[in-house]
This record gives C-alpha cells, sequence and structure tokens, in this order.
C-alpha cells in the first residue's frame, strides 16, 4: 500500500484506492506517481479481470492540489514533461492509462470530481455515479484547458456543443446530469457496491473476449468502417474454438464456468 494509492484484490478484482481523504484526494505528486505504480502493477498481474476506481473519504478526486502547486512542492512541468517521447505524459497517464489495460476498469464517483479527478474517471471504462456527486471539467478556473487525456475522453462521449460547454464554463454538474449528457454511465446509491457488482459481472465471463471487446470498441472508435471491420474480424478469430470460447459454450449450457486467466 502506497501513501496515497491502496491496490486490493477480491479474487479477480483489483480494487485501486485514492487514499488522501483529508484532502478529499487531491493530486499531488505523490498522487500522481502511485497512480501511475497502480497501473504498472495491474498490468502485470496475472489473474486480474476487471478494476475499481474509488476514492476513500468524502470525494472521489477534487482535482489538482493547488496549494501543493503554490508551494513548489508539484512542479508542473514535472506533470507534463515526455522525458522519453512516451505517448503519454505524467498528468496524463494516470487519466489514460486506464485505457491502456486490457482488462475493463469501472470508477465509482462521489462526493467533488473536478478537472483531474473527473479526467481520471473518464479514462475509465465505466462509470458509477451517486446522485449527489458533483463533476465539473474545472480547469478554466485556473486559466488552464484539461490535459490529462480528455481530449481522447471526452469526444466519444458527449457531443461536441456540450464538451465545449463544459470546457468553457467549468460548471458543475449533479450525479443524474452527467449520465444524460454522457459523462457516467448511470446512477446508483451508494455508487461504490454497484460498481463493484458491474467488476464482479465482467469477471465472471471470459477474460479474452472481454479484453476483445475492450480492444475493438477503444482501438475501432471513430476509424474506418474498413479498418473497424477487419479488426473485428481478426478478434474474432482469436476466439473461435480457443478454450474459453469452448468454456464459455459449456456455461450458457448450464455447466460451471472454468477460464483461463490471460497471462500477463
Amino acid at each position: 500500500m502506497n501513501r496515497r494509492v491502496a491496490i486490493e484484490r477480491d479474487g479477480q478484482v483489483a480494487f485501486v484506492r485514492l487514499d488522501r481523504p483529508e484532502k478529499h484526494n487531491a493530486l499531488d505528486r505523490e498522487m500522481f506517481l502511485a497512480l501511475r505504480a497502480a497501473q504498472d502493477q495491474i498490468r502485470g498481474e496475472t489473474g486480474v479481470r476487471a478494476v475499481v476506481v474509488h476514492g476513500a473519504g468524502p470525494s472521489f478526486c477534487s482535482g489538482l492540489d493547488v496549494a501543493a502547486v503554490a508551494a513548489g512542492e508539484l512542479d508542473v512541468g514535472e506533470l507534463i514533461d515526455r522525458p522519453n517521447d512516451e505517448v503519454a505524459n505524467l498528468a496524463q497517464t494516470v487519466a489514460y492509462g486506464w485505457r491502456t489495460l486490457p482488462m475493463p476498469v469501472v470508477a465509482a464517483l462521489h462526493g467533488a470530481c473536478f478537472g483531474g479527478g473527473l479526467q481520471i474517471a473518464l479514462g475509465c471504462d465505466v462509470r458509477v455515479v451517486a446522485t449527489d456527486a458533483r463533476l465539473a471539467v474545472m480547469e478554466i478556473k485556473l486559466g488552464l484547458l484539461p490535459d490529462m487525456g480528455i481530449g481522447v475522453a471526452l469526444p466519444r462521449l458527449v457531443r461536441a456543443d456540450v464538451a465545449k460547454e463544459l470546457c468553457f464554463s467549468g460548471r458543475i454538474l449533479a450525479g443524474a446530469e452527467a449520465v444524460e449528457l454522457g459523462l457516467a454511465t448511470r446512477v446508483a446509491e451508494p455508487p461504490l457496491p454497484a460498481a463493484i457488482e458491474v467488476a464482479e459481472g465482467i469477471a465472471a465471463q471470459s477474460p479474452h473476449a472481454i479484453r476483445a471487446i475492450k480492444r475493438l470498441l477503444d482501438d475501432g472508435w471513430g476509424e474506418p468502417p474498413e479498418r473497424v471491420l477487419r479488426l473485428e474480424t481478426d478478434l474474432a478469430r482469436t476466439l473461435l474454438g480457443s478454450p474459453n470460447q469452448i468454456a464459455a459454450m459449456a456455461a450458457a449450457s448450464g455447466e460451471a464456468a472454468r477460464f483461463e486467466d490471460p497471462v500477463a
């Protein structure tokens, strides 16, 4: 367990808990580094079929720790630098990195989910939100643009005019409106047990099929039809007649599901 992020396993579901409750899980340097390390750890573990990301205390994540920046404890240059020309910088990785995991990631959102906190949630595959949660693309209030992967995530979720209005205004949404606009998947009270239920349902399916579906929808979204159809066929070929596909057919006939886990 890191000082900022706790990782736990319950069978085939991994739990990542932002663990700075006294600061509403605000993002300081340690939190950025700990979230990246958590992604790397889960990526390397065998048997993880789904991930739940949630926050300790009163909020999911209130965004950038502005006080840490003002005090010189958080170097924004470090967050946006790409020393080895990586695809994503450190700030982007803690949000976009969830998309790069092969297994689905479910976020449980409550309390404040502002700025970088919202972008972390948008990097996940499914978002279960409390009715009274507060969500906002808050960066405009600091004279900044949202730069933690929102340019990848937001266009897949909402219309262009909605995305612009949210980013231009920084206004705060409640959970129900977030679902209505497409920022969140569904409302649940409380959201964490519902997120766990979603993750456990995913974990009960063939992990190879789940990973193939995630790759198809992530890599194929917005691509030309010919590329999407070829990817769809290529992924289908990897599943047809495989041990897990045969096991899924047996499970559909009433037998107990016995799936093999992909090698990490």
